[in-house]
């Protein structure tokens, strides 16, 4: 009895020790995991027996998810232990507590291995008799038929009359089904309370002592007299509990004497006989955690045992078949093994439907597809955040009115879409920069010596009545025309120069590296004039005719050492200086746009496309 106790014992706190530490473990793992798995239905591929399944499901390639991988549950159970046999049991009087290991085979069946350890007291309020105590003339007597019972044998002096007082050991193991009907019910993403019936088979062993002797080992005598026994007495309640406590005083409390066991059954070794038992339970179970739940249950053991109690038969003619049932009323501890990272809750607290209730929700919560834009900026308006977007302005992926420089101004009203930060701008987005920030010799060797390391440049500086200052260049990828973003603040320090020196003409001449053919770099380098007077004369509101288109193809590199690479980017430009007496708006070449044997689809249009 101590040591199995003993062992119990041990393994609950095994048990809720290695939950404790496991949990703490993965409290600091991340928040956020453990937020997540709060959620009782937080499954991922990895959690089910077939990972490639459930993914094929949640990406609708296939009908079913797969099951989940669920825990086991770990289970002690105590309470109270009574045996409903011949004699009359003590309420209470007894005491079951054990182990079982639980597994959820379906949302709705689990198997349970189930053991038990108690003991349960009886103490019946009426006499019974020797099978030798009978009238004269008669065959038949009381009901104390085993040999354990010669001592009351009157035929050799022996007082007759016992109450029967037993104390009961019993053990079994079973096999139990689970059915639960909690989770049935569909409307939680976890239950809170389940409703379990569950039936089994197993085996079970007793060993019963009878308190049938006194301290000088000698039946008692004269216990219908001393406790007063009358049936009229039997007949009460209150009768009854006088005749026991009576006998309370009377007994010594040792049960000494072995009951009778059923001969020729199976047995381990010849002392502990083994039964075949079936059980059958019902309870009810609360949830707490993930972790923990707390259940109560009542459950009766079927053997074909009539000898649990000690006796087994009331009278000598009265032989009843009625067998001895144990009846335990439990409370069962139980904690969900494993990790929740890897593992689901058992499927008995899971609701079986709610991935497919949660796809339904979200499909409901979606919106009906509405393809109308009022505003005609090619967002719908269920996507647009801006729905009055001003007609011809471009609009971001939200459908809000670009503003590329961030100035306040939208692109399509600003004169000068990518101002240099940091400037305050006029009512038309132009910034105000203040004439000391133009460039001046070092800077445009500074910048020159970054971008051709060891190339000899040495600009010449414009000298005018407003001011001497130094006109900078912008330069193209490779085969592009396109002004780069980049260069957007050299082309508003041109705009600003003519501004500040509204008499000043310049010149924009573009040039090309040597690859290609001369007349297809002639057109490229024209292109690359054109593209940067556009851009002034658009964004800045320069006047055309105070800017000289001009262009040169290949034919007048500006660096011709360093690598390769840097020595054709720095010559693939536009330069801007001050304009001459030569100076003077070139003709369009033969092939480009501005020409007059100009062809749709021509080498050269092809161009213009890959470079914008």
């Amino acid at each position: 009895m101590n040591k199995i106790l003993y062992t119990l014992v041990v393994c609950l706190f095994l048990s809720v020790t290695a939950f404790s530490q496991e949990e703490s473990n993965q409290e600091t793992t991340t928040e956020a995991v453990v937020n997540t798995l709060e959620d009782a239905w937080t499954v991922t591929d990895e959690m089910t027996v077939d990972a490639e399944q459930n993914k094929n499901w949640r990406e609708g390639q296939y009908n079913y998810s797969a099951k989940p991988k669920n825990a086991w549950e770990l289970g002690i159970h105590l309470g109270h232990l009574f045996i409903d046999g011949d004699v009359d049991r003590r309420v209470p009087g007894g005491f079951g507590l054990g182990l079982h290991l639980r597994k959820a085979i379906t949302y709705s069946y689990s198997l349970r291995m189930d053991f038990m350890f108690g003991r349960a007291k009886g103490l019946d309020p009426q006499p019974w008799k020797h099978k030798n105590d009978r009238p004269l003339g008669q065959e038949i007597g009381g009901g104390l038929v085993e040999p354990v019972f010669d001592p009351y044998n009157p035929n050799n002096g022996g007082p007759s009359n016992w109450f029967p007082s037993h104390k009961t050991r019993y053990m079994y193991f079973a096999v139990q089904n689970v059915f639960n009907l909690g989770n049935m019910l569909f409307h939680n993403k976890s239950s809170k309370w389940n409703v379990n019936a569950a039936i089994g088979a197993g085996f079970d062993t007793h060993k019963t002592m009878l308190d049938l002797l006194d301290g000088n080992n000698q039946p008692y005598t004269d216990i219908i007299s001393r406790t007063g026994f009358n049936f009229d007495r039997f007949d009460t309640k209150s009768g009854r509990s006088d005749i026991k406590s009576e006998l309370n005083n009377i007994y010594d409390g040792e049960y000494e004497t072995e009951g009778f066991k059923k001969a020729g059954i199976f047995r381990l070794g010849d002392d502990t006989n083994v039964h075949v038992v079936w059980t059958a339970s019902l309870g009810v179970a609360r949830r707490i955690s993930k972790r923990f739940n707390i259940g109560i249950e009542h459950q009766i053991m079927l053997s074909d045992n009539d000898y649990l109690d000690g006796i087994k038969f009331r009278t000598s003619d009265d032989q009843t078949n009625n067998v001895d049932i144990p009846h335990y009323t439990n409370v069962r501890l139980n904690f969900n093994l494993g990790k929740f990272t890897e593992k689901s809750e058992p499927l008995y607290w899971l609701n079986p439907l709610d991935a497919a209730f949660g796809d339904i929700a979200e499909l409901k919560q979606r919106p009906v597809l509405d393809l109308t834009d009022e505003d005609g900026d090619g967002i719908i308006d269920m996507m647009d955040q801006e729905l009055e977007t001003p007609a011809g302005c471009p609009v971001d992926t939200r459908g809000v009115t670009l503003d590329s420089d961030g100035d306040g101004i939208a692109d399509c009203k600003d004169k000068e879409p990518f101002s240099p930060p940091g400037y305050d701008v006029d009512d038309v987005g132009i910034a105000k920069v203040p004439v000391e920030t133009i460039l001046n010799e070092t800077d445009i060797i500074r910048i020159m010596n970054e971008n051709c390391p060891g190339c000899k440049y040495v600009p010449q500086p414009a000298k005018t009545g407003c001011g001497e200052w130094f006109l900078p260049m912008i330069h193209f990828d490779l085969d592009k025309y396109k002004v780069k973003p980049e260069f957007y603040s050299q082309l508003h320090h041109v705009a600003s120069v003519m501004k500040q020196c509204p008499d000043l003409c310049i010149v924009a001449e573009g040039h090309t590296d040597a690859r290609n053919s001369n007349q297809y770099n002639q057109v490229l380098s024209y292109n690359r004039a054109k593209a940067a007077v556009d851009y002034l004369v658009g964004n800045y509101g320069v006047d055309r005719s105070r800017i000289k288109l001009m262009y040169g193809g290949e034919e007048n590199p500006m660096v011709n050492i360093g690598s390769e690479g840097a020595r054709n980017y720095m010559n693939r430009r536009v330069e801007f200086r001050v304009c001459d007496g030569d100076d003077y708006d070139m003709a369009a070449p033969e092939g480009s746009a501005g020409s007059a044997n100009y062809e749709q689809g021509s080498i050269y249009k092809g161009n213009k496309n890959s470079g914008y």
